[in-house]
């Protein structure tokens, strides 16, 4: 059997390969990532790859699903995310800033599954097995002795010895840039290794139905590094959100196809590692400032969660001929979209004024029912008058300055009443079938903003 190599060039951001080294890259335009890398060309009659694991069609009819097709971590935030447990022979990807708590959730899956008697295979590439074991005591984890193993090992062909070796449940691969493919002459981390080792190891979780996490590390951009198909080849994509200096991490699927993706965890980062938290709307709100101008709160939906966050607003005169627009959680398009509608519709004097929004609590929202809200808390915090602190706005804006519907108004109504909120400013259209106790909480309709600011500006201040 004759081995040919060649040399080919490949973009470290995209994969996208050429023949020749190339400044800029055609497919994701970034300059200067091509790195060259040598391929070896094995013949078709070479089945050293394909052979590792076999499985024959079987008719759709004869497939059983059971309950028992899913595997509960015991975190009800992770839970949640990935629709219910894991499932049997999936992929989940993790990524995150460094720091964020991958490694710790990682840890904390493990020691989880394997006291429920299933056992767990812990591949940590980038810390020794001592140091693995004292990050498990300093989190207090205490798991079966005879249920989770962890080796310090970054070959691919060991680590699917392990596999074979041990049958495990659970397979933690921490994380897959440090993993290389000795057949494969380029680097750890490289394009041609992130999606060989993921590829490989995907086909082993579909034939064995053994289920795999993996950590990805991320860019400077905040997405996974490596190519862009190794999203495409696992089966679900977590992502943790929020600074690594503060206390509170979400995690938030952006993929997952045994699922849905708008669901989030919530969780506390503390010396035991992350502890869920249960009522995420009173943290977000525990240290609101309830007598100033510029804020306002607003139900958002996550998923099938409703979620009651602060939007915060300043608005002061710009320095400069061009005023500054900045958000921070919130869509910075959206905002200026909603100051231009402000200005023409409304006649607010913003062309000269700089204006910051922020959402409390680091959460980044997208629900076009903040759109309201966004718009008060401007209008607030430029009138300097004080929406009330009982009160919630909910509602979409349109570029007519009226005021569109929200999906799920009742349930969003029944979590604020739940923190003791005595007023809702809601969409006209939402009101006529609405499903709340009216003897607890006021609901408002309005048809336009002007409606909306005559109401939480004027009559109630």
């Amino acid at each position: 059997m004759v081995t040919r190599i060649r040399t080919i060039f490949s973009c470290q951001s995209c994969g996208y390969q050429s023949p020749k080294w190339l400044g800029k890259c055609p497919d994701c335009g970034n300059w200067n990532t091509f790195v060259e890398e040598d391929f070896s060309d094995i013949p078709l009659k070479s089945k050293e790859k394909s052979s590792l694991y076999k499985e024959e069609p079987v008719l759709l009819k004869d497939v059983v699903i059971k309950d028992t097709n899913r595997i509960k971590t015991e975190i009800k935030e992770l839970d949640r995310v990935l629709g219910g447990g894991i499932v049997l022979g999936s992929v989940v990807l993790i990524g995150g800033d460094p720091g964020i708590g991958k490694s710790t959730i990682s840890l904390q899956i493990s020691n989880h599954i394997a006291q429920q008697g299933k056992k767990v295979l812990y591949i940590s590439g980038e810390e020794s097995v001592a140091q693995t074991k004292l990050r498990a005591k300093r989190l207090g984890l205490g798991p079966k002795e005879e249920a989770l193993y962890i080796v310090n090992q970054t070959d691919l062909s060991l680590i699917i010895e392990y596999i074979q070796k041990l049958k495990p449940d659970l397979v933690i691969i921490d994380s897959i840039q440090v993993v290389f493919d000795p057949r494969i002459s380029s680097a750890a981390g490289s394009v041609s290794q992130v999606r060989e080792c993921a590829s490989l190891l995907t086909q082993i979780a579909k034939t064995t139905g053994i289920s795999i996490f993996i950590i990805g590390h991320v860019t400077k951009e905040g997405t996974i590094a490596g190519p862009r198909v190794l999203e495409h080849i696992v089966d679900t994509v977590l992502y943790f959100e929020g600074d690594r200096f503060a206390v509170y991490r979400i995690l938030r699927a952006v993929k997952n196809r045994f699922g849905s993706t708008n669901e989030i965890g919530v969780f506390e980062m503390g010396s035991a590692g992350l502890k869920e938290v249960e009522n995420p709307s009173e943290i977000f709100l525990s240290e609101r400032a309830k007598e100033a101008s510029g804020t306002v709160v607003v139900p958002v939906l996550e998923g099938s969660r409703p979620l009651l966050v602060e939007i915060q607003s300043l608005v002061s005169k710009t320095n400069f001929g061009y005023p500054l627009r900045r958000a921070q959680g919130f869509d910075y398009n959206r905002l200026g979209l909603l100051a231009a509608v402000l200005e023409k519709r409304m006649g607010f004097g913003l062309e000269s004024q700089d204006i910051f929004v922020n959402v409390a609590g680091g959460i980044k929202i997208e629900d076009p029912a903040a759109d309201l809200a966004v718009a008060l808390a401007v209008a607030s915090a430029f009138s300097e008058k004080n929406i009330p602190s009982d009160t919630i706005v909910l509602g979409e804006v349109g570029l007519a300055g009226e005021v569109r519907s929200a999906s799920q108004v009742s349930l969003r109504i029944n979590e604020a009443l739940k923190l003791g909120f005595k007023h809702c400013i809601i969409p006209k259209s939402n009101f006529k079938n609405l499903e709340y106790k009216k003897d607890a909480i006021e609901a408002v309709p309005v048809s336009t903003l002007k409606e909306a600011l005559d109401i939480a500006l004027g009559a109630r201040t």
